[in-house]
């Protein structure tokens, strides 16, 4: 495909019945309802805060459950999910903020969830070069959680709009979150 998108933009929308985490994501033509943090949006980010970074973060890779559905084009690398993918959450680790496999001591998250919210996950740039310790992990953009409320500091689109999303995706496009 040609004519892929190298930016998309997150808006917060305004509250509505004081619900902070009501976001749209514009990317070129198409625009699409998304949920962000609990916290709404941060400009300083941090572990367990709920807020959804504020900031521009590229779109570095993605995984999906092969299990749940077939590969899909994208100018992202996309991989298929592993039952023993999980992330670092601990910001005393040396792997904070990085991939790592399950079981492991350290505090994570697993990505083989069967809530379907990880099914298709792209992983941004946010608080990777330079790593800060607390300074917050695993902002994803990813599925929609039922009943489309707020995730924990991630993007997250209906299940629909993100595979409408990702066929126009460039290498190395980015997302800018305020």
């Amino acid at each position: 495909m040609t004519g892929r998108l190298r930016s998309l933009r997150v808006r917060a929308l305004p509250r509505l019945n004081g619900q902070r985490h009501r976001g749209l994501l514009l990317a070129g033509s198409l625009a699409v309802p998304c949920q962000l943090g609990r916290g709404g949006l941060a400009a300083q980010k941090r572990e367990g805060d709920g807020a959804t970074p504020r900031g521009r973060f590229g779109l570095l890779a993605g995984m999906f459950r092969s299990d749940r559905m077939a590969r899909f084009a994208t100018g992202l690398s996309l991989r298929p999910l592993r039952r023993d993918d999980g992330w670092c959450d601990d910001s005393h680790d040396r792997r904070y903020n990085r991939p790592l496999r399950l079981p492991c001591k350290a505090g994570h998250e697993a990505l083989w969830r069967e809530d379907g919210v990880y099914d298709i996950v792209l992983i941004t740039s946010h608080n990777q070069r330079p790593r800060r310790s607390g300074g917050g992990s695993a902002i994803f953009v990813h599925v929609s959680s039922a009943g489309y409320g707020p995730t924990a500091g991630c993007v997250a689109l209906e299940r629909q709009a993100l595979r409408r999303l990702l066929p126009r995706l460039a290498p190395g496009c980015w997302v800018e979150i305020g």
